[in-house]
């Protein structure tokens, strides 16, 4: 089977060449080899790879940047993954793609399903969403996972900057205000790569292709995920000067940024979970193995 894997250096992109390496021949770019937003050469390389499965984890991620980089956003976050899904329909092979919390507004008060209304606030939110748009209609099969507050071993990330900051400062605001789930790398890799076995084992008549929610469980804000961080990164021996206690809440409205987030980033994952009988472990055994990780290469 033959793999082609965009974005390899992201944090899922990292971990899914590590995941998908057991099921067959991975082809894996990253933007020096296939910039996104030119849309001859996406086409190009599909065509050149001839592959099987894409695997589309690369993304225009700079949420505040994303509000005066629109036209480079929308490139890669909304046109690419139709470009993708085109010519994966030729070849009669399928895409999997990677989306956010994003493309809703927040507003609602439970979790929300996949059949709600999207209603993105930023630059990024709305790209983010034509994209997955834009491969629904391209004719390729595909699976869509929105998922929430990514958090790798590898790359740049909240919870590196905020063990960061606890070295430096005795005191640190963080908001409060906004509910969600830190979502592992290792986690979206090794389901995407479980469900790709399946296919193998399905094939296309009976997999069931479609848009899932694919979260860690359970819920936190950013406060208390930054608590749970130093707390953890403290009672393994690591020297802070920050202490949990010192870490304050604050609301949205102090910390002001160029891109608006969503307020509640919560997805319910019953359709996943129920439609390929898989367990999804709390946010915290996820984290805590990264942050496990970062601690042991610094």
């Amino acid at each position: 089977m033959r793999i082609l894997l965009t974005g390899k250096h992201g944090q899922v992109g990292f971990e899914l060449q590590r995941a998908l390496a057991p099921l067959g021949e991975v082809h894996a770019v990253d933007y020096a080899e296939c910039d996104l937003a030119d849309t001859a050469a996406v086409s190009a390389l599909v065509r050149s790879v001839s592959p099987e499965l894409i695997v589309n984890s690369a993304a225009y991620t700079a949420v505040d940047q994303a509000e005066s980089e629109q036209q480079l956003a929308h490139a890669v976050n909304a046109v690419a993954p139709g470009v993708l899904g085109k010519e994966a329909a030729k070849l009669g092979a399928w895409v999997i793609h990677y989306s956010t919390d994003y493309v809703f507004d927040g507003a609602k008060q439970g979790a929300y399903r996949e059949d709600d209304l999207t209603n993105p606030l930023s630059v990024y939110g709305r790209t983010k969403r034509d994209g997955e748009t834009a491969l629904e209609e391209s004719g390729a099969r595909y699976l869509i996972f929105r998922t929430s507050w990514v958090v790798g071993a590898h790359g740049s990330n909240f919870l590196k900057t905020i063990l960061r900051l606890a070295v430096e400062r005795e005191q640190l605001d963080v908001v409060a205000d906004q509910y969600g789930a830190p979502t592992s790398a290792a986690l979206l890799a090794d389901v995407t790569a479980q469900l790709v076995r399946q296919w193998q084992r399905e094939g296309n008549g009976l997999f069931p292709f479609g848009l899932y929610h694919l979260v860690a469980g359970g819920e936190t804000t950013w406060c208390e995920y930054a608590r749970f961080a130093v707390s953890k990164a403290l009672a393994a021996g690591r020297s802070l000067k920050l202490e949990p206690d010192a870490i304050r809440g604050i609301p949205s409205s102090k910390y002001p940024t160029a891109a608006k987030r969503p307020t509640n980033s919560r997805l319910d994952t019953h359709k996943v979970r129920a439609e390929f009988s898989i367990d999804l472990p709390h946010w915290q055994t996820g984290v805590g193995y990264i942050l496990q990780q970062i601690l042991r290469e610094s």
